[in-house]
This record gives C-alpha cells, structure tokens and sequence, in this order.
C-alpha cells in the first residue's frame, strides 16, 4: 500500500497539531516532579505496547486488539495519556512492528482521537450526569471504552475506503462487523481497570475526585 505524499503529510501535520496542543507546561513540571507520575506514564506506555501488539486482523492495516486508552486517559488525563501513546507507538515502531507509512494514522486512529473522545466523554458525564462512584465506572470508563473500540473500527475502515484500498464489502464482511466482538472485552478491561485503580489507589487517578464520587 502506498500513501500519497500530501496524504501523508496531512496525517503528520495532524499528529504534530495534536501532540502540540497537548503540551501544558504545568502538567509537564509537575510530571518532572513527581515520580509517581512518570511511573504512571511509563507503565501506561508499556500497557499500550503489548495491548496493541497482541492483534490479530484479516485485512492488511486493518488489526483488531485491546486499545486501553479510555482508562489510560482517566488515570492520567489526556495530555499524559497522548505522551504516553507516543512513547508506545516509538517503542513498536523501533521494534519494526509498525511501517514508517502507516505511523501517522496509526497514532491518530489508535491513540490521538480515542484518547480525546474518552476525555470528552468524561468531561460530558461529569457535568451533565449524577457524579457518583457507579457512573463513573459504567459511563466514563465501561462504556465508553465500548464506544471507543467500535469507533476505532469504524474510522479505520473509513480510511481504507476513503484511499480506496478496500471496497465496502470487503471492509463490512471482513472488519467491521468485529466491533460486535470486540467492544465488550475492551470495556470490560478498561472498567476492571479503573475499579481496581480507585478503590485500591484512587489518588493515582487524575480524573476521580473523592468529594463528588464518593460524597454523594
């Protein structure tokens, strides 16, 4: 598969864009100042890494496996959860478990939009919904984790039509309709992730604050 240049382009201006617009020097200062935190990312980085190489896939380009990024994000927040995401796709792609060609939209459609997506879900729950332990759980983490998974299909399926490396029907038959398989393992280890991570180290998740969860 050959990606045209412009394309291409376009794909590393938005992972650039987005990575950019990530960076808060604040949140950078106190990670350098708290190693709980870099921990936090590191670990996250490595759980990226073999969630996403263990895959399996019918189509070239087109793989199916665990994302995590939706409980990644409520633990660290979305700036740490794109770093994080990076240092991962690096790690396989030093590995040569990535080609160069598809790294741009391999960060956007793996890591980039699902972890911005997952914080905007959060951010919705938290204003418009009751904030109390049990939505969290179910809506910021079981259920979107389900959201993202299918969403993560569906715009890479997007993609290789919209190249034309595929036709609909192959990508409906073959790819597609795996989001009714994979949604519910993804959000059953996102939610038993988060379970764990608040009841055991609720301070270590940035996006769980004990006065709205658990005094209400």
């Amino acid at each position: 598969m050959m990606l045209s240049v412009q394309l291409q382009g376009l794909l590393w201006a938005l992972v650039i864009i987005f990575s950019l617009l990530s960076f808060d020097k604040a949140t950078y200062k106190a990670l350098f100042a708290t190693p709980v935190r870099q921990t936090g990312v590191l670990a996250c980085a490595l759980v990226f890494a073999l969630l996403w190489r263990i895959k399996a896939g019918i189509l070239t380009g087109l793989d199916l496996h665990i994302l995590g990024v939706t409980a990644a994000t409520l633990i660290l927040g979305w700036r740490l959860a794109i770093l994080s995401s990076l240092l991962a796709t690096a790690l396989l792609f030093a590995f040569g478990l990535i080609e160069l060609e598809l790294l741009a939209v391999q960060i956007l459609i793996n890591a980039f939009i699902p972890i911005i997506v997952s914080y905007l879900a959060f951010i919705v729950s938290y204003h418009y919904l009751p904030r109390h332990f049990f939505v969290y759980i179910f809506v910021c983490a079981f259920i979107t984790a389900g959201f993202i998974a299918c969403l993560k299909i569906s715009l890479g399926a997007l993609f290789y039509l919209a190249i034309g490396q595929y036709n609909w029907q192959e990508l409906t038959d073959n790819y597609v309709y795996l989001s009714a398989i994979i949604w519910f393992p993804e959000a059953m280890l996102n939610g038993m992730a988060i379970t764990i991570m608040i009841t055991y180290r609720p301070h270590w998740v940035k996006t769980f604050y004990d006065k709205d969860y658990l005094d209400s």
